[in-house]
């Protein structure tokens, strides 16, 4: 029946379609997506149709609802996560090997560059204000447009429902660590960033591809070493795939499923609806490109930070008197080793693990949406992204941290078996019974935004790798995998196989911006040098 479906159905009856029915957005899609969106729908009837009451397999847990589809995809991860695991998460002095080479970034950059996280603060805030842009530089949004849609991919669960895990895994003193590794988070995205604007490439027709793969291979090239650069591109490009699909999708959709149909009773049994729904939201808006994912992040990344921001102050304010006793909490429990989960090793672990995951420096993800910035200044936009942890970690993280701590709901799951996104919700609750309802909007849009540019990312690593001619079949499985992603019940598989695929980017990513410190320091002071001197013109009006 597929294969019938996949060759039956001529090039015609697409066209007729194509010029009968093109206003409809849907249709759109299904008809660039031809067969592969064909075959998208074909695995989901599948799913749906082989519905089983239980599925007894050994490596399994079943609920009430399985399919042997679903089942097979949920060992399939289980024995990827297994083999990934004893390799990137080998345990050095009690840490994971890729935490540590995530810290060890953060803080050879901050001292390298001199604190650059403190002394260009303000000076960036001026740049995304439009101090000193003419409009008139090359790339293809501004540095606003650039900032919000890199913001929309870390902004996103890992700041409502990451946060949530980190405190269940290491306590309320993990928030703490958080914001440490934002702090210094902020130094290595000003490195990757600056990189991935002075090696990114315009075509004849304005269209910008940046990234680590570019300066990867072209950086260190300039340094005499283009075999190392070569393989670390591709092994990046590679990685980021995989990120895309782990962290950028399957764990966004998981727990925007999970809180929609615990919060709306009239969901609770359609989880595959919801799949299905973002599956083919999110095709429509990733076949547009930056421009169209920097549109519509401008409108949802504000609206989303808003409501989520506004709803954390009045739980806040409803527990006023309880804040003094939160801080203490947290910082008690960040330097005291009293913390659960291995006590003060396990909050650190807990707090930079779910910090890389939330903010992404040193990923090498941002320089992909920064790349198409219009400057022609790679360190003015690198001073544009250093915001980036800063407001998704040490701003939003801490808030929802807050929000859990003050509460108290973590007190009352000392088993764990409340985690990710509900527990956030049931935080929420404490203070008016309907405010999950309130989260689920702002899970919704989080997590929409995120898996868009996520999906960006993905298909420029694809495209690096196999070129554009066959981008389709990237978004086919991006879409499988939000499908996928929804349906799945285990989150403690889901998180690991996503930890695990998005966090294996900085092992290409920073061995390369080792290589080039000197490079980007040296930027950074030809920069600091104009700057100082009043060479750049401001727009202030």
């Amino acid at each position: 029946m597929v294969f019938l479906l996949l060759h039956g159905v001529n090039s015609s009856y697409f066209t007729f379609l194509k010029y009968a029915i093109i206003a409809h957005p849907l249709i759109v899609i299904f008809i660039r997506m031809k067969k592969y969106f064909v075959l998208l729908l074909a695995i989901i009837a599948v799913t749906i149709i082989f519905q089983v009451d239980v599925f007894a397999m050994e490596d399994v847990e079943a609920d009430v609802e399985s399919s042997y589809l679903i089942s097979y995809a949920t060992v399939a991860l289980e024995y990827i996560v297994s083999f990934l695991a004893s390799i990137l998460f080998f345990q050095v002095f009690g840490f994971p090997l890729l935490v540590l080479w995530l810290v060890a970034g953060g803080l050879f950059f901050t001292i390298k560059l001199g604190f650059i996280n403190i002394r260009l603060f303000l000076h960036a805030v001026d740049v995304i204000r439009g101090k000193y842009s003419s409009g008139d530089e090359p790339g293809e949004v501004s540095h606003f447009q650039a900032l919000v849609a890199a913001v929309s991919a870390t902004v996103g669960l890992g700041n409502i429902a990451g946060v949530a895990i980190a405190v269940s895994l290491g306590g309320p003193g993990a928030v703490i660590w958080m914001v440490i590794a934002g702090f210094f988070g902020m130094s290595t995205k000003f490195a990757e960033v600056t990189l991935g604007q002075k090696y990114r490439r315009i075509d004849e027709k304005g269209n910008v591809s940046g990234g680590a793969f570019h300066y990867l291979k072209d950086g260190l090239a300039e340094m005499n070493m283009p075999v190392l650069g070569k393989v670390l591109a591709v092994i990046f490009a590679i990685f980021c795939i995989g990120g895309s699909l782990g962290g950028g999708n399957l764990f966004q959709a998981n727990q925007t499923v999970s809180i929609l149909t615990n919060t709306f009773d009239t969901l609770n049994s359609l989880d595959w609806v919801i799949s299905v729904f973002l599956a083919v939201s999110v095709g429509i808006v990733l076949i547009g490109g930056i421009k169209r994912i920097a549109i519509v992040a401008e409108g949802v990344v504000p609206l989303m930070a808003f409501i989520y921001v506004g709803a954390s102050i009045i739980v806040l304010i409803a527990n006023a008197d309880k804040i003094p006793a939160a801080f203490g909490i947290m910082f008690t429990d960040a330097f005291s080793g009293s913390a659960v989960g291995g006590g003060i090793i396990g909050a650190i672990i807990a707090g930079f693990k779910r910090a890389a995951f939330s903010n992404e420096a040193g990923l090498g993800s941002a320089p992909i949406a920064h790349a198409a910035a219009r400057t022609n200044e790679p360190v003015r936009e690198g001073c544009v992204a250093l915001l980036e942890p800063f407001l998704d970690t040490m701003v939003i993280c801490f808030m929802s941290g807050i929000v859990i701590t003050v509460t108290g709901v973590y007190a009352d799951n000392p088993e764990g078996k409340i985690s990710g996104v509900m527990l956030t919700s049931n935080a929420f609750a404490t203070v008016i019974d309907w405010f999950p309802v309130v989260l689920s909007v702002a899970v919704a849009l989080f997590a929409y935004s995120t898996m868009i540019t996520w999906s960006y990312y993905g298909a420029k690593a694809w495209e690096y790798l196999f070129g554009s001619t066959r981008i389709e079949i990237f978004h086919f499985i991006f879409c499988s995998m939000t499908f996928f992603g929804g349906v799945i019940d285990d989150i403690g598989l889901v998180v690991d196989f996503s930890d695990l695929l998005i966090l294996s980017m900085a092992i290409p990513n920073l061995i390369g911006l080792y290589c080039m410190s000197g490079m980007i320091k040296a930027e950074l002071e030809k920069y600091m040098t104009k700057l100082k001197a009043g060479e750049f013109k401001r727009y202030d009006s």
